[in-house]
């Protein structure tokens, strides 16, 4: 078996999650969390959106974690992320930690909004 190191660029990969905290980068963020090239800030929920807009232009793709179970965000939202030319995907959490660490480690240009377990 081959192994591949992963390098991340400017942001920090999530590390690990549980009920209520994510670990990103080695450090404990207890809540909802927003992190990115950017940096990593608690983030106030679907209706904290002015961070997700302020993110146009600097991302291609924002992963939104809707907790434990795979949810509707509000319409809304999603129309004023895409009209911002974000691209939104929307799963649970923990799979939106995965998909956002793999495509971190591409280099890709990517963000993760994401409500605790």
């Amino acid at each position: 078996m081959r192994l591949t190191e992963m390098n991340y660029s400017d942001a920090q990969p999530v590390d690990g999650y549980g009920p209520g905290f994510f670990r990103i980068g080695g450090v404990v963020r207890q809540g909802a969390v927003l992190t990115g090239a950017e940096g990593t800030s608690a983030w106030g929920g679907y209706e904290d959106a002015a961070p997700l807009l302020a993110l146009a232009g600097r991302v291609d793709v924002l992963f939104i974690g809707t907790g434990a179970e795979v949810a509707h965000i509000p319409s809304a939202l999603r129309a004023a992320l895409e009209g911002q030319e974000i691209g939104v995907e929307v799963m649970s959490s923990p799979s939106a930690c995965r998909t956002y660490n793999v495509l971190l480690s591409e280099g890709r240009r990517i963000a993760l909004a994401v409500l605790p377990v």
